[in-house]
């Protein structure tokens, strides 16, 4: 393949990839004037954040049987058109019911692109060649989080939270024609490839038997759960607790995204020196503490924007140490069912994310508690599960520092 178009089609690939992430981001500065506009709470609009989260974890297992059964392209349009048209459609909501509704359905439009994109890597690409591509596309999606909510901040302050949904839908636009025009279909249609239920659920489950798996997906996804919590209260705790403007809480959770991209991009080359094992051990231990001292601040009305700013880097900044390993340990077991085992990780971690969003927004919207709250239980059940099943784990597989650092990027 020539390089050239080698990098037009990582441009396209990593364009697909980041659509779900600034889905989630761009439109957070919007909470309070969606809330005025829509004549509710912003713990009501944070409810269509957890009705997006559920879309993905549940498009993340469709997807990947449909992927397979009708070719990668097929797919891939009818996930964009969707999300076209449930975008355009948001600007029409009058309550915050509508958009709850909307931004399911944009969810189950978008992971298509997520899970595409992963997919037509293996397809298009050498195995040499993978490992690198898979790095360029997880430092996109990292970045996404960094530039999405500025560039909302500064489009909602302009003009008003409903560009938000334009700028995404054209944006899904201009993915559609390069998919149509310069994507070549990667994988050929399977018409024998079962839909039936029977037989994915059965995948699913041999998957969930394995308890190396079950210990550290559960350890990814539940402190996984506790960045969701950060994300989908700090519009409130941010500009209405703290007064920040929307500008500003764009550059704060860009600021924030570094900790967490800094620390899984450190991850790389710790594991010259440590084993994934040690690494979780070590970070889910510190992410217990640093989490019990941010509650204890709250609950006592110490904390302060910058001391707050601090122990979310904190609990962060361990959590990019602990979900790239995790995730490459509960992988590890597996050869021939390692789609299924990706994607019910994936599933379980936006499953859990949508649950920590919901329950955060069940509380106060005057206090900073609900979010140290929320994060202290992620990691603590997060270290049981590690204690509990490193207990049950007979053999426990132990991963290269190469295949970890893939799965850190």
């Amino acid at each position: 393949m020539a390089k050239q178009k080698k990098i037009y089609l990582i441009l396209i690939l990593g364009s697909l990839a980041t659509l779900g992430p600034f889905s989630i981001d761009m439109y957070l500065p919007g909470f309070v004037d969606i809330a005025k506009d829509l004549k509710t709470s912003e713990s009501s609009v944070a409810l269509s954040l957890s009705a997006f989260f559920i879309g993905i974890s549940a498009g993340q297992l469709l997807y990947g049987p449909l992927l397979d059964k009708f070719g990668r392209k097929k797919p891939l349009y009818f996930g964009l058109a969707l999300y076209i048209f449930s975008s355009f459609l948001c600007l029409a909501v009058t309550d915050v019911n509508q958009l709850i509704v909307l931004r399911f359905v944009q969810a189950i439009g978008s992971c298509a692109t997520a899970v595409a994109s992963i997919a037509m890597v293996r397809d298009l690409f050498t195995v040499e060649e993978s490992p690198k591509v898979f790095a360029s596309l997880m430092l996109v999606i990292a970045v996404s989080p960094m530039l999405a909510p500025t560039a909302g901040g500064y489009l909602i302050s302009t003009l008003s939270w409903k560009y938000v949904f334009v700028f995404l839908g054209f944006m899904a636009i201009l993915m559609l024609l390069a998919s149509i025009f310069k994507l070549p279909e990667s994988y050929k249609p399977d018409p024998n490839y079962s839909l039936k239920p029977k037989p994915i659920l059965n995948s699913f489950l041999t998957v969930l038997k394995e308890p190396q798996f079950s210990t550290y997906a559960l350890i990814s996804s539940i402190t996984f759960s506790g960045l969701f919590a950060y994300v989908s209260s700090s519009p409130t705790v941010f500009m209405k607790i703290y007064e920040v403007t929307k500008t500003g809480y764009g550059w704060i959770f860009a600021l924030l995204s570094v900790a967490f991209i800094g620390s899984s991009q450190l991850n790389s080359l710790i594991l010259k020196w440590f084993s994934s094992k040690k690494i979780v051990t070590w970070a889910l231990t510190a992410q217990c503490i640093f989490s019990l001292i941010f509650l204890i601040f709250a609950l006592n009305d110490w904390l302060n924007l910058y001391l707050t700013l601090g122990f979310i880097a904190l609990f962060l900044s361990c959590l990019g140490f602990i979900n790239p390993n995790a995730a490459a340990l509960a992988l590890a077991p597996f050869s021939k069912n390692a789609g299924s085992a990706s994607a019910l990780m994936g599933a379980l971690q936006m499953g859990l994310g949508a649950l920590a969003s919901v329950v955060v927004s069940l509380f106060s919207e005057h206090s900073v508690v609900p979010m140290p709250l929320v994060m202290t239980a992620a990691a603590l059940i997060a270290m049981l599960c590690l204690l509990v099943g490193r207990k049950l784990i007979k053999s426990e597989i132990e991963v290269s520092a190469d295949a970890a650092a893939v799965v850190a990027h």
